[in-house]
Protein backbone atom coordinates (compact mmCIF):
# COMPACT_ATOMS: atom_id res chain seq x y z
CA UNK A 1 0.00 0.00 0.00
CA UNK A 2 1.32 3.54 -0.98
CA UNK A 3 1.83 5.87 1.83
CA UNK A 4 1.25 9.55 0.57
CA UNK A 5 3.68 12.32 2.85
CA UNK A 6 2.53 15.86 2.18
CA UNK A 7 4.55 18.63 3.49
CA UNK A 8 3.52 21.93 2.87
CA UNK A 9 4.48 25.45 4.30
CA UNK A 10 3.93 29.56 3.41
CA UNK A 11 7.57 30.41 3.47
CA UNK A 12 8.31 34.21 4.28
CA UNK A 13 10.51 35.93 1.74
CA UNK A 14 12.19 38.99 0.74
CA UNK A 15 10.59 39.39 -2.62
CA UNK A 16 10.55 43.16 -3.20
CA UNK A 17 10.23 43.95 -6.51
CA UNK A 18 13.47 45.86 -7.73
CA UNK A 19 15.02 45.56 -4.49
CA UNK A 20 16.00 42.29 -4.05
CA UNK A 21 17.89 40.93 -6.86
CA UNK A 22 17.31 37.16 -8.65
CA UNK A 23 13.83 37.18 -6.07
CA UNK A 24 11.53 39.55 -8.63
CA UNK A 25 9.59 36.39 -10.00
CA UNK A 26 7.64 33.80 -8.59
CA UNK A 27 7.69 30.52 -10.67
CA UNK A 28 4.93 31.42 -12.91
CA UNK A 29 6.92 34.23 -13.87
CA UNK A 30 4.11 36.97 -12.40
CA UNK A 31 6.12 39.81 -10.40
CA UNK A 32 6.15 38.98 -6.85
CA UNK A 33 3.29 41.99 -4.94
CA UNK A 34 4.47 43.86 -2.32
CA UNK A 35 2.92 43.82 1.33
CA UNK A 36 3.07 45.48 4.74
CA UNK A 37 3.49 41.98 6.43
CA UNK A 38 6.50 40.83 3.60
CA UNK A 39 5.74 38.07 0.46
CA UNK A 40 4.64 34.71 1.24
CA UNK A 41 4.98 31.50 -1.03
CA UNK A 42 4.02 28.35 -0.92
CA UNK A 43 6.61 25.53 -0.23
CA UNK A 44 5.27 22.01 -1.15
CA UNK A 45 7.19 19.21 -0.67
CA UNK A 46 5.22 15.37 -1.40
CA UNK A 47 6.85 12.31 -0.61
CA UNK A 48 5.99 8.82 -1.80
CA UNK A 49 6.80 5.57 -0.41
CA UNK A 50 8.13 4.67 -3.63
CA UNK A 51 10.09 7.52 -4.41
CA UNK A 52 9.85 9.42 -7.58
CA UNK A 53 11.89 12.31 -9.63
CA UNK A 54 12.63 15.71 -7.62
CA UNK A 55 11.22 18.84 -8.65
CA UNK A 56 11.80 22.41 -7.65
CA UNK A 57 9.93 25.08 -9.48
CA UNK A 58 11.78 28.48 -7.83
CA UNK A 59 14.30 31.04 -8.96
CA UNK A 60 14.66 31.93 -5.16
CA UNK A 61 18.06 30.74 -4.09
CA UNK A 62 17.10 30.88 -0.02
CA UNK A 63 14.22 28.81 -0.55
CA UNK A 64 16.37 26.22 -2.98
CA UNK A 65 19.00 25.79 -0.03
CA UNK A 66 16.63 24.86 2.78
CA UNK A 67 14.61 23.08 0.76
CA UNK A 68 17.81 20.91 -0.42
CA UNK A 69 19.17 20.77 2.81
CA UNK A 70 16.20 19.11 3.94
CA UNK A 71 15.89 16.85 1.06
CA UNK A 72 19.41 15.48 1.73
CA UNK A 73 18.58 15.31 5.56
CA UNK A 74 17.64 11.05 6.94
CA UNK A 75 15.22 9.64 4.86
CA UNK A 76 14.01 13.00 3.58
CA UNK A 77 15.30 12.72 -0.06
CA UNK A 78 12.15 12.77 -3.16
CA UNK A 79 9.71 15.56 -3.56
CA UNK A 80 8.36 18.41 -5.19
CA UNK A 81 8.65 21.97 -4.20
CA UNK A 82 6.18 24.57 -5.77
CA UNK A 83 6.06 28.40 -5.18
CA UNK A 84 2.84 29.91 -6.65
CA UNK A 85 2.36 33.37 -6.64
CA UNK A 86 2.03 35.49 -3.13
CA UNK A 87 -1.77 36.61 -4.02
CA UNK A 88 -4.20 33.93 -3.12
CA UNK A 89 -1.68 32.09 -1.21
CA UNK A 90 -3.66 32.41 2.61
CA UNK A 91 -6.96 31.48 0.75
CA UNK A 92 -5.52 28.77 -0.52
CA UNK A 93 -3.61 26.97 2.69
CA UNK A 94 -7.12 27.69 4.42
CA UNK A 95 -9.20 25.95 1.81
CA UNK A 96 -6.64 22.67 2.06
CA UNK A 97 -7.08 22.71 5.44
CA UNK A 98 -10.82 23.07 5.39
CA UNK A 99 -10.83 19.73 2.60
CA UNK A 100 -8.38 18.26 4.94
CA UNK A 101 -6.09 17.77 1.86
CA UNK A 102 -2.76 15.38 2.65
CA UNK A 103 -0.94 18.16 4.87
CA UNK A 104 1.04 17.30 7.61
CA UNK A 105 3.52 20.68 8.23
CA UNK A 106 2.61 24.39 7.06
CA UNK A 107 3.61 27.49 7.82
CA UNK A 108 0.89 29.37 10.44
CA UNK A 109 1.53 33.18 11.50
CA UNK A 110 0.01 35.33 14.50
CA UNK A 111 -2.77 36.43 11.33
CA UNK A 112 -4.28 33.12 11.41
CA UNK A 113 -3.17 30.58 14.11
CA UNK A 114 -6.40 32.36 16.21
CA UNK A 115 -8.75 31.03 13.19
CA UNK A 116 -6.78 27.65 12.72
CA UNK A 117 -6.36 26.73 16.64
CA UNK A 118 -10.49 27.36 17.03
CA UNK A 119 -11.38 25.42 13.48
CA UNK A 120 -9.14 22.56 14.58
CA UNK A 121 -6.64 22.85 11.64
CA UNK A 122 -3.60 22.60 13.67
CA UNK A 123 -2.29 20.67 16.35
CA UNK A 124 -1.19 21.53 19.70
CA UNK A 125 2.79 20.79 20.11
CA UNK A 126 3.04 21.25 23.60
CA UNK A 127 3.39 17.24 23.76
CA UNK A 128 6.48 17.49 21.60
CA UNK A 129 7.83 20.73 22.89
CA UNK A 130 7.67 19.55 26.47
CA UNK A 131 10.37 17.09 25.44
CA UNK A 132 12.46 18.87 22.97
CA UNK A 133 15.63 20.06 24.38
CA UNK A 134 16.12 22.87 21.93
CA UNK A 135 12.81 24.78 23.17
CA UNK A 136 14.50 26.54 25.87
CA UNK A 137 17.16 27.93 22.82
CA UNK A 138 14.05 30.01 21.29
CA UNK A 139 14.27 33.76 22.21
CA UNK A 140 11.51 35.00 24.73
CA UNK A 141 9.99 36.65 21.57
CA UNK A 142 9.72 33.60 19.99
CA UNK A 143 8.34 32.02 22.79
CA UNK A 144 5.32 34.69 22.99
CA UNK A 145 5.01 34.24 19.15
CA UNK A 146 5.04 30.58 19.47
CA UNK A 147 1.95 30.75 22.48
CA UNK A 148 0.15 33.80 22.14
CA UNK A 149 -3.20 32.01 21.02
CA UNK A 150 -4.13 30.51 24.80
CA UNK A 151 -0.87 30.50 25.95
CA UNK A 152 -0.38 26.97 24.12
CA UNK A 153 2.40 26.51 21.59
CA UNK A 154 0.50 25.66 17.61
CA UNK A 155 4.12 26.70 15.83
CA UNK A 156 7.24 26.83 16.14
CA UNK A 157 8.63 30.38 14.85
CA UNK A 158 11.08 30.52 11.74
CA UNK A 159 12.10 34.26 12.18
CA UNK A 160 10.90 37.43 13.17
CA UNK A 161 9.82 40.23 11.64
CA UNK A 162 10.66 44.10 13.74
CA UNK A 163 11.51 47.71 12.71
CA UNK A 164 14.33 49.81 13.47
CA UNK A 165 15.45 52.92 11.96
CA UNK A 166 17.23 53.14 8.70
CA UNK A 167 19.21 56.49 8.19
CA UNK A 168 21.29 58.17 5.85
CA UNK A 169 24.83 58.56 7.61
CA UNK A 170 26.20 61.00 5.15
CA UNK A 171 23.12 63.20 4.99
CA UNK A 172 23.38 63.59 8.83
CA UNK A 173 26.93 64.39 9.08
CA UNK A 174 26.74 66.83 6.43
CA UNK A 175 23.85 68.44 8.89
CA UNK A 176 25.99 68.10 11.61
CA UNK A 177 22.96 66.21 13.29
CA UNK A 178 23.31 63.01 15.34
CA UNK A 179 21.30 60.19 15.17
CA UNK A 180 17.51 60.36 16.74
CA UNK A 181 16.89 58.53 19.52
CA UNK A 182 13.36 60.08 20.39
CA UNK A 183 10.35 60.83 18.42
CA UNK A 184 11.00 64.38 18.58
CA UNK A 185 14.49 63.94 17.45
CA UNK A 186 13.32 62.53 14.10
CA UNK A 187 10.95 65.24 13.49
CA UNK A 188 13.51 67.81 14.13
CA UNK A 189 16.25 65.72 11.77
CA UNK A 190 13.79 65.44 9.24
CA UNK A 191 12.66 69.08 9.43
CA UNK A 192 16.24 69.92 9.06
CA UNK A 193 16.85 67.64 6.26
CA UNK A 194 13.90 68.58 3.90
CA UNK A 195 14.96 70.45 0.63
CA UNK A 196 12.41 70.03 -1.48
CA UNK A 197 13.80 72.20 -4.13
CA UNK A 198 16.89 69.58 -3.87
CA UNK A 199 13.91 66.73 -3.86
CA UNK A 200 15.24 65.58 -0.58
CA UNK A 201 13.13 65.23 2.28
CA UNK A 202 13.95 63.69 5.50
CA UNK A 203 11.45 61.12 6.15
CA UNK A 204 9.70 58.02 4.55
CA UNK A 205 6.40 58.55 5.66
CA UNK A 206 3.67 55.72 4.72
CA UNK A 207 0.38 57.09 4.19
CA UNK A 208 -0.59 54.46 1.91
CA UNK A 209 -1.58 51.08 2.88
CA UNK A 210 -1.57 49.94 6.20
CA UNK A 211 -0.33 53.21 6.77
CA UNK A 212 -2.30 53.20 10.41
CA UNK A 213 0.37 50.35 11.66
CA UNK A 214 2.39 53.60 11.85
CA UNK A 215 0.54 55.96 13.25
CA UNK A 216 0.03 52.97 16.21
CA UNK A 217 3.47 52.69 16.85
CA UNK A 218 2.98 56.66 17.41
CA UNK A 219 0.30 56.35 19.46
CA UNK A 220 1.57 53.34 21.75
CA UNK A 221 4.92 55.25 22.02
CA UNK A 222 3.08 58.35 23.59
CA UNK A 223 1.04 56.25 25.53
CA UNK A 224 3.63 54.24 27.38
CA UNK A 225 3.56 51.56 29.44
CA UNK A 226 0.00 52.15 30.19
CA UNK A 227 -0.76 50.26 26.98
CA UNK A 228 -1.73 46.67 27.69
CA UNK A 229 1.39 44.65 25.78
CA UNK A 230 -1.31 41.61 25.52
CA UNK A 231 -4.27 43.73 23.72
CA UNK A 232 -2.16 46.77 22.35
CA UNK A 233 -5.49 48.44 21.37
CA UNK A 234 -6.56 49.42 24.75
CA UNK A 235 -4.87 50.44 28.22
CA UNK A 236 -4.27 48.58 31.50
CA UNK A 237 -7.41 50.49 32.77
CA UNK A 238 -9.76 48.63 29.90
CA UNK A 239 -10.23 51.73 28.06
CA UNK A 240 -9.24 51.60 24.21
CA UNK A 241 -5.60 53.57 23.69
CA UNK A 242 -7.85 56.04 21.22
CA UNK A 243 -9.22 57.59 24.23
CA UNK A 244 -6.14 59.61 26.04
CA UNK A 245 -4.81 63.25 25.48
CA UNK A 246 -1.51 61.52 24.72
CA UNK A 247 -3.19 59.81 21.58
CA UNK A 248 -4.22 63.47 20.48
CA UNK A 249 -0.88 64.73 20.84
CA UNK A 250 0.65 61.40 18.48
CA UNK A 251 -2.03 62.15 16.12
CA UNK A 252 -0.98 65.80 15.94
CA UNK A 253 2.87 64.96 16.12
CA UNK A 254 2.10 61.70 13.74
CA UNK A 255 0.64 64.65 11.14
CA UNK A 256 3.33 67.18 11.96
CA UNK A 257 5.78 64.49 10.43
CA UNK A 258 3.87 64.13 7.51
CA UNK A 259 3.36 67.81 6.53
CA UNK A 260 6.98 68.77 7.32
CA UNK A 261 9.01 66.29 6.63
CA UNK A 262 7.60 64.00 3.77
CA UNK A 263 6.78 63.99 0.72
CA UNK A 264 3.61 65.51 -0.19
CA UNK A 265 2.91 62.03 -2.14
CA UNK A 266 3.88 59.92 0.47
CA UNK A 267 0.36 59.96 1.70
CA UNK A 268 -0.29 57.09 -0.59
CA UNK A 269 2.61 55.37 -0.08
CA UNK A 270 2.59 51.79 1.00
CA UNK A 271 5.98 49.17 1.08
CA UNK A 272 8.03 49.53 -1.80
CA UNK A 273 7.23 53.54 -2.62
CA UNK A 274 8.30 54.13 1.23
CA UNK A 275 11.62 51.72 0.58
CA UNK A 276 12.17 53.17 -2.97
CA UNK A 277 12.04 56.78 -1.78
CA UNK A 278 14.92 55.99 0.97
CA UNK A 279 17.40 53.78 -1.23
CA UNK A 280 17.06 56.28 -4.45
CA UNK A 281 18.18 59.00 -2.33
CA UNK A 282 14.90 60.98 -1.57
CA UNK A 283 14.56 60.45 1.99
CA UNK A 284 16.93 60.60 4.44
CA UNK A 285 15.27 58.06 7.05
CA UNK A 286 12.89 55.23 7.35
CA UNK A 287 11.51 52.85 9.75
CA UNK A 288 10.93 49.16 7.98
CA UNK A 289 11.83 45.67 9.32
CA UNK A 290 15.27 43.61 8.16
CA UNK A 291 13.45 43.53 4.23
CA UNK A 292 15.05 46.99 3.50
CA UNK A 293 18.82 45.44 4.31
CA UNK A 294 19.35 43.51 0.98
CA UNK A 295 18.33 46.15 -1.19
CA UNK A 296 19.98 48.50 0.19
CA UNK A 297 23.37 46.73 0.19
CA UNK A 298 22.47 46.50 -3.15
CA UNK A 299 21.13 50.41 -4.35
CA UNK A 300 23.17 52.28 -1.55
CA UNK A 301 26.79 53.12 -1.75
CA UNK A 302 28.65 50.99 1.31
CA UNK A 303 29.12 53.86 4.47
CA UNK A 304 26.23 56.09 3.28
CA UNK A 305 23.38 54.37 5.59
CA UNK A 306 23.31 52.24 8.72
CA UNK A 307 20.33 51.03 11.08
CA UNK A 308 19.63 51.94 14.84
CA UNK A 309 16.79 51.21 16.94
CA UNK A 310 13.79 52.75 17.09
CA UNK A 311 12.97 55.94 18.32
CA UNK A 312 11.39 56.10 21.75
CA UNK A 313 7.88 58.62 22.50
CA UNK A 314 7.92 60.72 25.49
CA UNK A 315 6.85 58.20 27.60
CA UNK A 316 10.62 56.66 27.31
CA UNK A 317 9.68 53.62 25.29
CA UNK A 318 8.67 52.39 21.98
CA UNK A 319 6.43 49.56 21.11
CA UNK A 320 6.02 47.80 17.91
CA UNK A 321 4.27 44.17 16.87
CA UNK A 322 7.09 41.55 16.49
CA UNK A 323 5.66 39.80 13.74
CA UNK A 324 6.75 35.77 14.10
CA UNK A 325 5.56 33.20 11.27
CA UNK A 326 6.50 29.50 12.28
CA UNK A 327 6.15 25.86 11.62
CA UNK A 328 2.79 23.91 12.50
CA UNK A 329 1.26 20.84 12.20
CA UNK A 330 -2.03 19.75 10.90
CA UNK A 331 -4.49 19.06 13.61
CA UNK A 332 -5.57 15.75 11.28
CA UNK A 333 -2.24 14.44 10.24
CA UNK A 334 -1.42 10.73 10.41
CA UNK A 335 2.16 11.57 10.38
CA UNK A 336 2.34 13.35 13.37
CA UNK A 337 5.90 12.02 14.66
CA UNK A 338 7.25 12.55 11.15
CA UNK A 339 6.02 16.09 11.13
CA UNK A 340 7.33 16.39 14.50
CA UNK A 341 10.63 15.53 13.02
CA UNK A 342 10.37 18.17 10.33
CA UNK A 343 9.41 21.01 12.41
CA UNK A 344 12.47 19.83 14.99
CA UNK A 345 15.07 19.74 12.17
CA UNK A 346 14.12 23.09 10.59
CA UNK A 347 13.98 24.47 14.05
CA UNK A 348 17.15 23.50 14.95
CA UNK A 349 19.26 26.41 15.86
CA UNK A 350 22.21 25.96 13.04
CA UNK A 351 19.01 25.55 10.61
CA UNK A 352 17.02 28.11 12.15
CA UNK A 353 19.77 30.78 12.16
CA UNK A 354 20.78 29.53 8.56
CA UNK A 355 16.92 29.97 7.38
CA UNK A 356 17.36 33.45 9.11
CA UNK A 357 20.38 34.64 7.72
CA UNK A 358 18.93 33.42 3.79
CA UNK A 359 15.91 35.13 4.05
CA UNK A 360 17.24 38.47 6.20
CA UNK A 361 14.60 37.71 9.12
CA UNK A 362 15.94 38.39 12.68
CA UNK A 363 16.99 34.63 14.18
CA UNK A 364 14.73 33.25 16.70
CA UNK A 365 17.57 31.29 18.46
CA UNK A 366 19.17 32.88 21.29
CA UNK A 367 22.76 31.97 19.82
CA UNK A 368 22.32 33.53 17.45
CA UNK A 369 23.20 36.73 18.87
CA UNK A 370 26.78 35.72 19.40
CA UNK A 371 27.29 35.43 15.50
CA UNK A 372 29.29 37.83 14.02
CA UNK A 373 26.70 38.34 11.50
CA UNK A 374 24.16 39.68 14.24
CA UNK A 375 26.83 41.08 16.89
CA UNK A 376 28.42 43.73 13.96
CA UNK A 377 26.57 45.71 10.79
CA UNK A 378 23.17 46.05 10.01
CA UNK A 379 21.19 43.51 12.01
CA UNK A 380 23.04 44.82 14.99
CA UNK A 381 20.28 47.04 16.23
CA UNK A 382 18.00 44.59 16.07
CA UNK A 383 19.37 42.49 18.45
CA UNK A 384 20.28 45.71 20.40
CA UNK A 385 16.55 46.37 20.70
CA UNK A 386 16.10 42.59 21.87
CA UNK A 387 18.58 42.85 24.87
CA UNK A 388 16.23 46.11 26.19
CA UNK A 389 12.75 44.18 26.22
CA UNK A 390 11.43 47.20 28.88
CA UNK A 391 12.31 50.10 26.38
CA UNK A 392 11.64 48.36 23.14
CA UNK A 393 8.46 46.77 24.08
CA UNK A 394 6.40 43.78 22.42
CA UNK A 395 3.18 44.14 22.12
CA UNK A 396 -0.19 42.59 20.34
CA UNK A 397 -3.16 43.84 18.51
CA UNK A 398 -6.31 42.46 18.77
CA UNK A 399 -6.29 40.52 16.05
CA UNK A 400 -8.85 37.70 17.23
CA UNK A 401 -11.56 40.09 17.37
CA UNK A 402 -14.60 39.89 15.26
CA UNK A 403 -14.35 43.47 13.80
CA UNK A 404 -10.42 43.09 13.04
CA UNK A 405 -10.41 42.85 9.88
CA UNK A 406 -13.49 45.18 9.27
CA UNK A 407 -11.31 47.98 10.96
CA UNK A 408 -8.28 47.34 9.22
CA UNK A 409 -9.96 48.40 5.75
CA UNK A 410 -11.60 51.65 7.58
CA UNK A 411 -8.41 52.70 9.20
CA UNK A 412 -6.73 52.82 5.81
CA UNK A 413 -9.51 55.46 5.03
CA UNK A 414 -9.20 57.36 7.70
CA UNK A 415 -6.07 58.16 8.04
CA UNK A 416 -5.91 59.31 4.70
CA UNK A 417 -8.58 61.70 5.43
CA UNK A 418 -6.99 62.85 8.14
CA UNK A 419 -3.54 63.47 6.73
CA UNK A 420 -5.54 65.58 3.74
CA UNK A 421 -7.21 67.40 6.53
CA UNK A 422 -10.92 66.40 5.68
CA UNK A 423 -11.24 64.87 9.28
CA UNK A 424 -9.93 66.13 12.74
CA UNK A 425 -7.61 64.19 14.98
CA UNK A 426 -10.42 64.32 17.71
CA UNK A 427 -13.32 62.78 15.46
CA UNK A 428 -10.52 60.19 14.13
CA UNK A 429 -9.99 59.28 17.68
CA UNK A 430 -13.80 59.22 18.69
CA UNK A 431 -14.42 56.89 15.46
CA UNK A 432 -11.64 54.74 16.96
CA UNK A 433 -12.59 54.60 20.09
CA UNK A 434 -16.51 53.94 19.79
CA UNK A 435 -15.32 51.15 17.23
CA UNK A 436 -13.04 49.27 20.07
CA UNK A 437 -15.15 50.11 22.42
CA UNK A 438 -18.21 48.32 21.02
CA UNK A 439 -15.93 45.37 19.98
CA UNK A 440 -14.73 44.59 23.65
CA UNK A 441 -18.81 45.15 25.13
CA UNK A 442 -19.99 42.42 22.13
CA UNK A 443 -17.03 40.22 23.28
CA UNK A 444 -17.66 39.57 26.69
Amino acid sequence: MKVSKWFSAVLSLALSVGLVAGCSKSASNTPAASSAWRQWSSWADRYTEDGGEYHESTENGAAQGIAGTVRGEKSWHQGRFDFPPFEGVDQKITQMLMAKEKLDVLEVREFNAKQFSMNGFIENLKPYTDKWKNYDQLTDIAKRRATWVDNTPYYIPNGLYQRVLFYRTDWLKEAGLEVPKTWDELLAAGKKLTDPAKNRYGYSFRGGPTGWDYALITIWAYNGKEVDPASAFFLKDGRTVFATPESLQAMNFYKQLYKEASPADSVSWGFQEMVQGFVSGSTAMLIQDPDVIDGAKEKMKEGTWATAPLPIGPSGVAQQVVGGPGWGMTAYSKLKDEAWKLIEFLSDPEQSTTYAKRTSVIPVVKSAAEDEFYKTGYFKAFIDMNAQADVFIDVSRPVDYKGWGAWQSAADKDIQSYLLDKITAEDLLKKWDEYWTKEKAERK
